[in-house]
């Protein structure tokens, strides 16, 4: 069943996101698209049902005040706006947002997984034909999700890869081989890349730079196993909606490339495969259940795909990186004896490439600081802070301090999202 569809028009608006995540929890699909989008690209999105112009305070690029094309006002279906000033229609308020969907647009609320679900595999199908797809397995929720709409839709013609880039969390490369390869039967090959990755981050320190590092060299790894295989067209990733609205708009300056936006080269030999990227990361989850995952997969912990290379600030050394690793691990393992493994939307250790003077084993000590961060979120767009109970927190500290080598200070980031993101790099 197709989804009715309402068009997020950004026009300078700060809460696209908000916005359709909003129109979302109606039961109606939304998009974001860029002020400048074509009517007749508009006209072709599948069950358009209505058009939200969504201006606000970033309404002015390269010196001049944005709008939409005045051929969108003859689409065929209705146009609202939320502060736009100078939109064609009537100004819409967040409380009358469910009458102009359901009441002016007519939408039905058919947006749920099970639909989401059923169009992909079509799509997929279609898309895929009798090819085979590479998919970049790392075990995390985003990859996970992505393999088990891939097994349903193309079953065999699916190859997994799990590359161990010496910057995965500490068990994690062993973890990923029992669960995929042992557990659900998936095709997955094993690439231990350390020293390569590990060569080409030395010395960096730029963290854009390492993003798009890691991305290219990802694609490198993918297309020399691609090599090794007969058919191998398509590469599939985990890319969701948050990782596109972070990575920057027309009207919104780039927070953060991710390495499965902007790290991609030019040269790429393969179509890509990506169907979790209209997806928040709540709704990522959801589809993990609807498709049968088990729990402990679909709300495993969020990371990255640069994985500790951006908790390791600055340039990569093989001691700091170790001592954020060991770190992490006794971090996760207090949180869990505490109780807090599935309260804590995310929680991580980093080490920032300083350090300060301590006192060790009653001598002076110049050592690394580790960073503790712990959030709650339903989308990533924004985060809260966790208030730990202080003797959680000293216990924590206390392990830290005396089991990881090369480390005399422990901090706890205060920072919510808004201002900080979620990662510091």
């Amino acid at each position: 069943m197709k989804q009715d569809m309402i068009a997020i028009l950004d026009l300078g608006g700060e809460n696209n996101s908000a916005l359709a995540r909003e129109i979302r929890a109606l039961g109606v699909y939304s998009e974001i698209y860029a002020h400048d989008v074509s009517a007749d690209f508009l006209k072709n999105a599948a069950n358009l049902k209505g058009i939200i112009l969504n201006g606000g305070p970033n309404n002015v690029v390269d010196g001049k005040e944005i709008d939409v094309d005045a051929s969108v006002y003859e689409i065929g279906v209705p146009v609202a706006s939320i502060g736009h000033k100078k939109a064609k229609c009537a100004e819409i308020a967040s409380d009358e947002l469910r009458s102009f969907v359901f009441g002016t647009c007519k939408c039905s609320a058919n947006w749920n997984m099970e639909n989401f679900i059923a169009d992909q595999v079509e799509l997929l199908k279609k898309q895929i034909g009798d090819k085979k797809v590479l998919l970049a397995l790392s075990g995390g929720v985003d990859s996970s999700v992505v393999a088990a709409l891939l097994i349903k839709a193309i079953g065999k013609q699916l190859v997994c890869v799990h590359v161990n880039h010496g910057l995965l969390r500490k068990g994690e490369p062993e973890q990923v081989i029992k669960v995929f390869r042992e557990q659900m039967g998936a095709t997955l090959i094993y690439s231990d890349s350390v020293d390569r990755f590990l060569d080409k981050l030395a010395g960096v320190s730029d963290p854009e730079q390492k993003r798009k590092i890691i991305g290219a060299e990802f694609i490198r790894v993918f297309e020399e196993e691609a090599r090794k295989l007969d058919g191998i067209d398509f590469l599939a990733q985990g890319t969701i909606y948050p990782d596109i609205v972070e990575s920057g708009t027309k009207t919104n300056k780039t927070v953060k490339s991710h390495h499965n936006v902007g790290g991609l080269p030019d040269d790429l030999k393969f179509e890509l495969v990506e169907p979790l990227k209209y997806l928040f990361k709540d709704e990522v989850r959801a589809c993990g259940k609807a498709l049968g995952l088990p729990d402990d997969m679909v709300y495993r912990q969020p990371f990255p795909g640069p994985g500790l290379g951006v908790r390791c600030l600055g340039a990569i050394t093989r001691d700091r990186l170790e001592a954020v690793r060991e770190s992490d691990a006794i971090l996760r393992e207090e949180f869990a004896k505490a109780g807090l493994q599935g309260k804590v939307w995310q929680y991580f250790t980093l080490i920032p490439d300083t350090k300060s003077v301590g006192v060790k084993d009653n001598a002076r000590s110049y050592e690394w600081p580790v960073v503790i961060r712990a959030v709650n979120t339903v989308d990533a767009m924004t985060a809260t802070i966790e208030h730990i109970d202080w003797p959680i927190l000293d216990k924590i500290t206390n392990r830290i301090i005396t089991e990881v080598k090369g480390v005399n200070r422990v901090c706890y980031d205060l920072t919510p999202k808004p201002t900080g993101t979620i990662e510091w790099e």
